[in-house]
C-alpha cells in the first residue's frame, strides 16, 4: 500500500487539538500516512519570517498536498502568503445543510462554491486620491477564470456521475450587466470552457438575484462557480444558511501548465478560537471533513465518503461537540467519528 505524504501547516490556538484529531482518524483508516510538519504558529512566523513560508512551499511542492490548521493574522496573512507563493487560483468550499445543526433557514442546502481565488480588488489595498476620494483596481486575468471554470465543470460532472443525474448543473453568476469588461470576459471564458462539457447544463445568473434565488429555492444551484469577492461574500452566506461556520471544509487548488491540478491544501473556514484553546472543547468537523475532501481527492473516495457518513451521522444522533448542541468534547467526538468509520467502508 503506497504512503500519502501530507504537507501539514501547524497553526494557533485551537490548532493542535485539531491536528490530534486528524492524527486520530487517519491513523484509524485502511492507509498509510506520512505527515510532514512546518511550525506555522505566529511566534515561529514571527521568528523566522520567510523561511517558515520557503520551508512550507518547499514541502508542499513535493507532496502537492497540505493539511493546514487555523492561523493567526497580525501583520501578514499567511493564507495570502502562502496562496501567493504556490498559485492557488481556485477556492473549492461546499455548503450542506447536515441533520442535527440547528438552523433558522429551513430548506436544505446542497451548494458548492467554486471561487476564483485571484483578482477581483482583494488584490489591491487601494490609493487615497486626495483627501476625500480612493481608488482600487479590479483586475479579472483570463487563465484563472479558465481553471476555475474546467475545475467547475469537472466537478458538477463528477457530482453527476455520482447522483445518477444527467442533469447536474454549474452556474456562473456575476454582474456582467453593470460591471461589462471584467465580469464581462469572466462570462466569455466560463462559456468558451463550457464547449467542452456540453454533458454539463450550465447557467448564468446575475450575483444579487442568485442570492436572492437561494435563500427562496436553493434546490436550484448546485455547483456554483464566482469571482473573488462574490465567492467570499456567498460562502459565508452559505454558512449562515445551514447554521454553522464550525462544519466549512475549503479546498484550495493550483495549477500546472496543462491547466491539470498540481498542488492542493485543504483546511477548515474558521479561526483560531482563542477563547477556548487547550480546553479540548473544539469542534473537529470542518477539519475532519476537510480531510475529507483530501482523501477524495488522491483517489481515496472510499474513505472519504466513509469519513463523512460517520461524522454526519454521529452530529445527527446529537453526539456533537456543545457548538453543535451535544455534550462531547473535542477527543470524545473524535473517538464517536473512529468508531463509526468502519460500518461505512466497503466491505
Amino acid at each position: 500500500m503506497s504512503t500519502i505524504e501530507i504537507t501539514e501547516l501547524l497553526g494557533d490556538g485551537i490548532g493542535p487539538e485539531l491536528a490530534e484529531s486528524v492524527h486520530a482518524v487517519a491513523d484509524s483508516l485502511p492507509a498509510n500516512f506520512t505527515f510532514l510538519p512546518v511550525d506555522w504558529s505566529l511566534e515561529n512566523r514571527e521568528a523566522r519570517g520567510d523561511d517558515v513560508i520557503d520551508e512550507a512551499e518547499t514541502s508542499m511542492r513535493r507532496t502537492k498536498l497540505a493539511v493546514k490548521y487555523p492561523t493567526v493574522t497580525r501583520l501578514r496573512s499567511p493564507n495570502a502568503l502562502i496562496r501567493r507563493r504556490l498559485g492557488f487560483s481556485v477556492i473549492y468550499r461546499p455548503a450542506i445543510s447536515i441533520k442535527g445543526i440547528h438552523s433558522n433557514f429551513k430548506e436544505d442546502v446542497n451548494l458548492h462554491i467554486v471561487r476564483i481565488a485571484t483578482g477581483g480588488t482583494y488584490d489591491d489595498p487601494g490609493q487615497l486620491i486626495g483627501k476625500d476620494a480612493a481608488v482600487s483596481l479590479r483586475m479579472v486575468e483570463r487563465k484563472p477564470c479558465m481553471q476555475a471554470a474546467k475545475f467547475a465543470f469537472d466537478l458538477a460532472r463528477k457530482k453527476g456521475l455520482t447522483y445518477g443525474d444527467s442533469h447536474y448543473s454549474m452556474t456562473s453568476s456575476s454582474k456582467h450587466t453593470i460591471q461589462r469588461v471584467t465580469d464581462g470576459l469572466f462570462e466569455e471564458v466560463v462559456a468558451e470552457v463550457h464547449k467542452d462539457y456540453q454533458d454539463v447544463q450550465h447557467h448564468v445568473e446575475l450575483f444579487d438575484a442568485l442570492l436572492a434565488k437561494i435563500i427562496i429555492d436553493p434546490s436550484s444551484y448546485e455547483v456554483v462557480l464566482v469571482l473573488n469577492e462574490y465567492g467570499d461574500f456567498l460562502s459565508d452566506m452559505a454558512s449562515g444558511l445551514v447554521g454553522s461556520l464550525g462544519t466549512g471544509s475549503s479546498g484550495n487548488y493550483s495549477f500546472d501548465e496543462n491547466n491539470e491540478i498540481d498542488v492542493a491544501m485543504f483546511d477548515p473556514a474558521g479561526g483560531t478560537a482563542p477563547d477556548i484553546a487547550g480546553k479540548n472543547l473544539a469542534n473537529p468537523s470542518a477539519v475532519l471533513l476537510s480531510f475529507g475532501m483530501l482523501l477524495d481527492h488522491v483517489g481515496r473516495y472510499d474513505l472519504g465518503h466513509a469519513l463523512r457518513l460517520a461524522l454526519l451521522g454521529a452530529i445527527e444522533q446529537g453526539r456533537s461537540t456543545r457548538d453543535l448542541g451535544g455534550k462531547l468534547n473535542t477527543d470524545e467526538f473524535t473517538r464517536v467519528v473512529i468508531d463509526e468509520i468502519p460500518a461505512h467502508l466497503p466491505s
